[in-house]
This record gives structure tokens, C-alpha cells and sequence, in this order.
């Protein structure tokens, strides 16, 4: 019997990515995302990630699952002194709020004692970006996050397992995004390096569902050999 997972944001990207690799490699694939992904073999449901009730109803249609995957996210260089503070609470809603509720969500949806929760989250989780902006703090919160539900599930004797993997530049539509009205400076930024791809992340992720059931993967950075930070 095959495993199941469920994909937050597989329309595009690293989770759309995701999503073909484990079809391919016989999973189960639910992608919950207000776009379809367009793979095949991938079942969808379309929902707003920021809405608590309508995570429930989706999930509540997968029924029991081995894994999910928080990929879902919004990046826009959104500076603290002078950024959008809509921009701020979208960032917050999906980065951080969303991923709470998938998490919270599915673990009694999982296997009884058994169980992984991925989240996709950024080596701007790490460390803050010269640039600066809203978007690393979400991901700082994401971090925290992680470590958060690790514990809390170790304080109730539960082994469902919790990782986190944290790209650097990756080239996809949310690159476009946070570069928005900077688009020669993403151009040159892509001539300087050989920048991950989709498929690098995806892999990745994959690597870290088929760890065995006794290890737990705690944060993989990952980054081009020609990023410096």
C-alpha cells in the first residue's frame, strides 16, 4: 500500500516538483493549493491556506496520511521602515499561521504514534537578508516553530517526527516575486550564480521522508556552492 503525503502549495515550484517526484516514486499525492498542479496522478483540493475551517474541511476529505509537507509560502521584499503592511500580514498568514494550521491539523490524522511534518522554510530563517524586510522574520518564526512542535510532541511521548529544510536562492516563481520592480538585479544575480533549482529541493525533501522511523532529520540548509550567505 502506497503512502500517502499532503503538499501545502504544489501548484508551482519546489511543491509542484515534490509532487511529480513522489507520484513517480509511488506515493499517494494531495495537493492542497487554490491552483491545481497540473501532474499526473496528483489528486487536488483547492483551498485558502489562511482559512482555519477550510484546512480542516480539506484535510478531513484526505482522511488518514503518512506525511505533509508545509511548502505554501509568500515572499516579497517588504522593507519594516516603509514596506506594505498588508504584505506583512499576507507573509505572516501563509509562512507562518497556515503551517500551524496544517500541522495542528493533521496529527491525528497520522498513523497512530507514527508520522512526519516537512517544512519548506529558508536560509532566511537563518540569518537576515542585507536587504532586511518582513520576510526573514517569518521565516525566523518558522524555525521557532519547528523546534516548538518537536517538543511538545517528545513531552507527550509521540514519535511523530519533525524536520525543516531551508534553501537559499531558488529559482522559481517566488523569486520573481520578491524581486518584483528589481528585475535587473534578479537577472544579475542569476548570471553570478548557478542557482538551486525545483527539482535540487524536491529531492531533498524526498531524501528526508524515506529517513528511517527512528531518525529524525532536525534543519538541512541547502544553498549553491556560489552563494556566500
Amino acid at each position: 500500500m502506497s503512502k500517502r503525503v499532503v503538499i501545502t502549495g504544489g501548484s508551482s515550484g519546489i511543491g509542484k516538483s515534490l509532487s511529480r517526484l513522489l507520484a513517480a516514486k509511488g506515493w499517494t499525492v494531495f495537493c492542497l493549493s487554490r491552483t491545481a498542479p497540473e501532474v499526473e496522478g496528483v489528486k487536488h483540493l483547492s483551498v485558502d491556506l489562511r482559512d482555519l475551517e477550510q484546512v480542516r474541511e480539506a484535510l478531513e476529505q484526505v482522511g488518514t496520511f503518512e506525511a505533509l509537507v508545509n511548502n505554501a509560502g509568500v515572499a516579497y521584499m517588504s522593507s519594516i521602515i516603509d514596506g506594505d503592511p498588508k504584505e506583512w500580514s499576507e507573509m505572516w498568514a501563509v509562512n507562518v499561521q497556515a503551517l500551524a494550521y496544517c500541522a495542528k491539523i493533521s496529527l491525528p490524522m497520522f498513523p497512530e504514534n507514527d508520522g512526519q511534518i516537512v517544512n519548506v522554510s529558508s536560509m532566511s530563517g537563518h540569518r537576515v537578508p542585507p536587504s532586511g524586510g518582513f520576510y526573514s522574520p517569518t521565516k525566523f518564526a518558522v524555525k521557532a516553530l519547528t523546534e516548538a512542535l518537536r517538543l511538545e510532541l517528545r513531552s507527550r511521548g509521540s514519535k511523530v517526527r519533525v524536520s525543516s529544510i531551508s534553501p537559499g536562492f531558488v529559482d522559481t516563481p517566488l523569486l520573481e516575486t520578491y524581486f518584483r520592480g528589481r528585475e535587473e538585479q534578479l537577472e544579475a544575480t542569476k548570471k553570478e550564480m548557478n542557482m538551486l533549482t525545483d527539482e535540487d529541493v524536491a529531492l531533498q525533501i524526498y531524501r528526508i521522508l524515506e529517513t528511517p522511523s527512528h531518525i529524525e532529520v532536525g534543519d538541512v540548509s541547502l544553498r549553491s556552492v556560489e552563494q556566500r550567505v
